[in-house]
């Protein structure tokens, strides 16, 4: 029985039929009978099918909470079975933003599968805050403030910003020597990047204005800062290289990004202490501390 729960949570996952049928190794056929079996056997339409995607009904929202604890349950119990409970292995959900995840999480995965090669990794990288409960992610990576309520926060490093422009562009409209010369600039920052929040040696401030470009993506305002199109706050973890090699140039260096936010990964407080995200914590932790890579 617990294998039709388990087609039912990959469909879900995946998002439809045929991509469920990839991940299990069957054909779209058989997961479209599997499912109307199951359906058949509650007495209860679990999902919508639609021409683009799939939609769960309110009976089949209820029904997927409930499988995925039941599927947790027979994981653990199996692992009791087998002496390897505390141990890490089996799945592992991470969530982690788009850029940082491609320059400092994958490039450090190999080294984790090889300490713990039972663990089944799948990294997922999105730029929003993901629900980690309804997505089932089982530890995200966060750049924000101290998460509090429902999560557990782990410090991985701090997050450094400073304001940098490229050489070309200091050199075609000359260096803001105050923070209120930054309003005869151009500012780059993806959508919901300004105002930026700054600590200079007067205290606290903020600074609202509009990107040059508009665009949704952080690496893009990162490029076209490289570029030399304008004068933009990114954290040294984006830009270290760029510092290094001269494509980039901080300016204001006594102004910085607000301390207050910092690298964490983050995970629902009820699976505290659940081996496999403790691993992936320690493992980075390890990595980023006392100094991160990117700051050394």
């Amino acid at each position: 029985m617990h294998e039709d729960y388990n087609l039912f949570v990959a469909i879900v996952e995946a998002g439809s039929l045929s991509a469920a049928g990839r991940r299990l190794r069957i054909s779209p056929a058989m997961v479209s009978k599997r499912l109307a079996r199951l359906e058949a056997r509650l007495g209860a339409t679990l999902v919508h099918r639609t021409t683009r995607r799939l939609l769960l009904t309110e009976v089949g929202q209820g029904f997927h909470e409930d499988a995925c604890h039941i599927l947790d349950a027979i994981r653990a119990a199996e692992a009791r079975v087998a002496g390897r409970i505390g141990q890490a292995g089996g799945r592992l959900r991470v969530s982690a933003p788009t850029s940082f995840g491609r320059m400092h999480v994958a490039p450090y995965l190999k080294a984790f599968l090889d300490r713990f090669p039972r663990i089944e990794l799948s990294l997922d990288l999105d730029d929003g805050f993901v629900d980690l409960l309804g997505e089932r992610i089982d530890i995200a990576i966060r750049i924000a403030a101290q998460p509090g309520g429902s999560l557990i926060g782990h410090r991985l490093a701090e997050n450094r910003r400073v304001l940098c422009a490229a050489p070309a562009y200091l050199a075609a409209h000359g260096a803001p020597e105050t923070l209120a010369d930054l309003s005869k600039h151009r500012l780059l920052a993806a959508d919901h990047q300004l105002p930026w929040r700054l600590e200079g040696p007067d205290g606290p401030v903020s600074l609202d204005g509009a990107s040059a470009v508009r665009t949704n993506s952080s690496e893009v305002a990162r490029e076209l800062t490289i570029a030399g199109l304008g004068i933009a706050l990114r954290s040294t973890w984006d830009v270290g290289p760029s510092l290094r090699d001269g494509s980039l140039v901080r300016i204001l260096p006594e102004v910085s990004g607000a301390t207050d936010v910092a690298i964490y990964a983050v995970q629902p407080r009820g699976a505290a202490g659940a081996p496999n995200p403790r691993a992936f914590v320690d493992h980075f932790h390890a990595l980023f501390s006392p100094v991160p890579p990117w700051d050394r």
